[in-house]
């Protein structure tokens, strides 16, 4: 006999939103616990008394659930939309203990390929964008002034060296895309630095410096795993990032994570999650206590994600006021390392960026012709790679083919050496603007393609 509860009628509304058969949904949510190492028993009459019945879902199959109807949604749905309770606080990703979650890292990055391979951009949770509150943030700080210490003994010194190595792998990263190195960022991170996190501290301003470089390493970590194309991995190292720098109560530094977060939801297609993060980057401490550069970079990653939801007219406000920012950065005004990539032609790119997506071409073509003007391209090869891409694609958008082939060359020129998802993902978008064309015997575009079809095979 069936359970005697009422139907969850908001759970019905939701999956009649997404097109999906009890039992195709059945099998999503079994595909997003396996993703997260976990298994739930779901087939088509689960799902019938969840809907049906009212009957709760056991274990963690609610939050599987909600991830699922996320992902075919293309927007975050909650428990409570989909009518069941909010777990305990305590049990949320958010609520994890720091080091326990920063240990996780290592066993991720040692996870058999194939597994790794299926945690890919499938397995990148909307729902675990949402961000907790204020009273979330006041208590991380709190817990690292009071967390206990083990034996080992970190000093100045040993800090100095975490921020070298910092320093060191956020150079190499910026030269050879995230494909190089970064299994010993994460081997750094989750051995040496991670046993002065467990340990004590000479005082509490090196604690709090090295939990921020231990924020910073997660995050690099993170970067160049999206900068890869390994997404989930990426959003799990960024929320460690995030909690790391909660715990230093680095307000900046938490900024610089969650706007590498709202720029990789830009760049999957969540333009609303992209915004809600970059939103809460350049909020109160965050963008108060940041440096004039980092507060460029924060504003015109908020500019983006305004462009991208359609707001032109606040996106170009937030344009100009990172544009003053910028102008406004010294030497010698404090600002930390992980910035010192962002300069004119940075603020160029991303602007251009902005521009085109409110679908203005001219300027934004105006705005990366200018970052690759203005660009070191021996030391940020990676990002000039991808910067000619953008400006070949904006080229053709506005049919210059011969143009944006001279351009792509260019661009391809750079990506030599170069391993990252982003060069890859240039070149496949040469390709498939020059696909109408290849049979017209016209060598700028039959030279273009050649080389991008090479690219793609070499870094396959």
């Amino acid at each position: 006999m069936a359970p005697d509860r009422e139907p969850n009628t908001a759970l019905a509304q939701v999956i009649a939103e997404t097109g999906l058969t009890n039992a195709a949904l059945a099998h999503a949510v079994r595909r997003v616990a396996w993703e997260n190492g976990e298994t739930v028993q779901t087939n088509k009459s689960t799902v019938t008394h969840w809907v049906r019945y009212g009957v709760q879902p056991s274990g963690n199959a609610g939050r599987h659930l909600a991830e699922a109807l996320s992902r075919r949604l293309g927007r975050v749905v909650t428990l409570r939309e989909i009518g069941l309770p909010e777990p305990d606080p305590e049990l949320l990703d958010w609520r994890t203990d720091t080091l326990s979650a920063l240990a996780d890292l290592g066993r991720i990055d040692t996870m058999d390929i194939d597994r790794r391979q299926a945690m890919g951009t499938a397995a990148y949770s909307l729902a675990a964008l949402t961000l907790p509150g204020s009273s979330w943030w006041t208590h991380m700080a709190d817990h690292g002034r009071t967390r206990r210490s083990g034996r080992v003994l970190a000093g100045q010194g040993d800090l100095d060296a975490a921020r070298d190595m910092a320093g060191l792998f956020s150079t190499m990263d910026q030269r050879h895309g995230g494909g190089h190195a970064r299994t010993a960022v994460v081997r750094y991170l989750t051995t040496e630095v991670s046993s002065y996190l467990n340990g004590t501290f000479s005082d509490d301003r090196v604690r709090r410096g090295m939990f921020s470089t231990a924020a910073e390493l997660a995050y690099l970590s993170g970067w160049m795993a999206f900068d890869n194309g390994e997404h989930a991995t990426a959003q799990k190292h960024f929320t460690v990032a995030v909690k790391l720098a909660a715990e230093a109560d680095d307000s900046p530094m938490a900024a610089h994570i969650l706007r590498a977060m709202a720029h990789q939801a830009n760049d999957l297609g969540h333009p609303k999650a992209a915004l809600d993060l970059a939103s809460a980057s350049v909020e109160g401490k965050r963008y108060a206590e940041a440096s004039p550069r980092e507060r460029a970079l924060l504003g015109v990653v908020h500019a983006r994600g305004l462009a991208s939801t359609g707001q032109k007219n606040a996106a170009v406000r937030a344009l100009l006021r990172a544009e003053d920012d910028l102008a406004a950065a010294r030497h010698g005004d404090g600002e930390p390392g992980r910035v010192f990539f962002f300069q004119e032609a940075s603020l160029a790119h991303q602007t251009g960026l902005a521009l085109r997506d409110t679908g203005d071409l001219s300027a934004a073509e105006q705005q990366l012709q200018r970052s690759v003007r203005t660009r070191k391209a021996t030391t940020f090869t990676r990002t000039h790679a991808v910067t000619l891409g953008y400006l070949g694609s904006v080229q053709a958008r506005q049919h210059r083919v011969e143009e944006a082939c001279s351009t792509w060359s260019a661009g391809l020129d750079a990506m030599t050496g170069v391993r990252s998802a982003r060069t890859r993902q240039a070149a496949v978008e040469m390709r498939a603007a020059l696909s109408s064309l290849r049979q017209r015997g016209i060598r700028a575009v039959t030279d273009v393609d050649t080389r991008a079809a090479a690219y793609l095979a070499a870094t396959a």
